[in-house]
């Protein structure tokens, strides 16, 4: 969850669309340039050991836009494909 954090923050679409499952990933990525991240906060988490196969994050991330801040609030399923961890989907606030 944080490299995907720190990706949308650094804009870097190659990584955020290789973490992506296949199934759930958009064909195109283009961040707001005018969107800053400014912080996260996980707020929970299950899942995600070696010895598991899917995991979720709650967290919130805060943002500023054309000069005004906001927040994103998110729970977001993680599951392994092809041996690696990749976001799935995400449902509203936690």
């Amino acid at each position: 969850m944080r490299s995907r954090y720190s990706a949308f923050a650094v804009r870097d679409r190659a990584y955020l669309l290789r973490t992506w499952h296949p199934d759930t990933a958009p064909e195109r990525l283009e961040p707001d340039p005018e969107t800053r991240w400014r912080r996260l906060e996980v707020l929970g988490a299950t899942g995600g050991s070696p010895f598991h196969n899917e995991g979720t994050v709650s967290f919130r991330a805060h943002f500023t836009e054309r000069g005004r801040e906001g927040v994103l609030e998110e729970h977001s399923r993680f599951v392994r494909h092809a041996g690696a961890w990749v976001y799935l989907d995400a449902s509203g606030a936690p």
